[in-house]
């Protein structure tokens, strides 16, 4: 590998499906809350009654238009002395991890993941603010890219 940052590698594009269940699951509590007026009995709200359905409106809203943007923004590069992440749309954020500070790589699946075939790869240094987490990677590729990270981690913590 050489020092330029290789061709970024994107998520799943199954990890799009994944992160709009989760926004929707998170969703759920605004919607909740909005109906409880409208279980307390003796209650006329009149034309608030509608507030559940302005909230769902809303939050569908925000989640197609943002999500699949955020999505987007995730990606991976392999650089001969590190791997570098990057992710936001708004706030963006790139970090590269060296190989010989790698303590940890970790290949993670929650359940949706697992029925979508993806995980989720997390990297782990002796510092708290440089752990990356790669989300929406295809199980296969996770599991290839930790035993590449690992090999590569312990070649370099040899030289140290």
């Amino acid at each position: 590998m050489s020092d330029e940052i290789t061709p970024w590698k994107s998520v799943s594009p199954k990890y799009l499906f994944e992160a709009l269940i989760e926004v929707g699951l998170i969703a759920i509590i605004p919607l909740v809350a909005s109906t409880i007026p409208l279980w307390v009995e003796g209650t006329s709200l009149g034309p608030l009654s509608v507030l559940p359905l302005v909230v769902v409106v809303i939050v569908v809203g925000m989640a197609v238009a943002f999500v699949p943007r955020r999505v987007r923004a995730l990606g991976y590069a392999l650089r001969s002395d590190d791997v570098v992440f990057k992710r936001g749309v708004f706030f963006q954020r790139q970090v590269a991890v060296p190989y010989g500070r790698l303590q940890l790589v970790d290949v993670t699946r929650g359940p949706l993941s697992r029925v979508l075939g993806l995980a989720e790869l997390r990297l782990v240094t002796a510092a708290a603010t440089t752990g990356v987490v790669i989300p929406g990677l295809p199980f296969s590729v996770a599991q290839q890219l930790r035993d590449e990270l690992i090999a590569v981690a312990e070649t370099r913590r040899a030289g140290l």
